[in-house]
């Protein structure tokens, strides 16, 4: 009995480990770190595109979440169609990275707490007026008052992470 309960840990805490694909998908390669600055380049650019089709307003999420407007849904539904193009066009033809590695797809198995997990996200996100990627967008836009949405961003990651092995997957 104490063998099978330990083998039924193991394949438990595989199981969850498998849902990191950031081993699978990370770069092998080393770069120097001002490598990093192209990032903060299309952050940027990102950051002025999110503002200009104002996507981080939060009159535009309060309409969202009224069904009121059909804009950030069309933005949504936009994003949705380009990355499912760009994924069936990378595998087709077997696009490589900037740097030359194979970019590799690796399949999700589908569990409860990604309902529970989403479910949260969106009630945040109805309340606060932002998700993550426009957090940062609205704080270079002067919105201080984001500070407070993205330090409880960090904290409920961080709460996340603690919890993750007792929490259902």
């Amino acid at each position: 009995m104490s063998a099978e309960k330990n083998t039924q840990e193991i394949l438990t805490d595989f199981e969850v480990r498998s849902l990191d694909t950031v081993c699978i998908n990370e770069s092998t390669q080393q770069h120097p770190w001002w490598y990093n600055f192209k990032y903060l380049a299309v952050g940027i650019l990102f950051g002025i595109v999110f503002v200009k089709a104002e996507i981080i307003s939060w009159f535009r999420m309060q309409e969202m979440f009224r069904f009121q407007s059909f804009h950030m849904y069309g933005v949504i539904g936009t994003a949705v169609v380009v990355g499912a193009i760009s994924i069936a066009l990378i595998k087709k033809f077997k696009v490589k990275t900037i740097h030359g590695e194979e970019i590799h797809f690796t399949p999700k198995k589908f569990n409860k707490g990604q309902i529970i997990g989403g479910l949260i996200f969106g009630l945040g996100w109805a309340l606060t007026g932002a998700c993550p990627g426009p957090i940062f967008a609205q704080i270079g836009m002067g919105i201080t008052v984001m500070i407070v949405v993205l330090l409880s961003a960090i904290a409920g990651t961080w709460v996340y992470g603690y919890f993750r092995d007792r929490l259902p997957h």
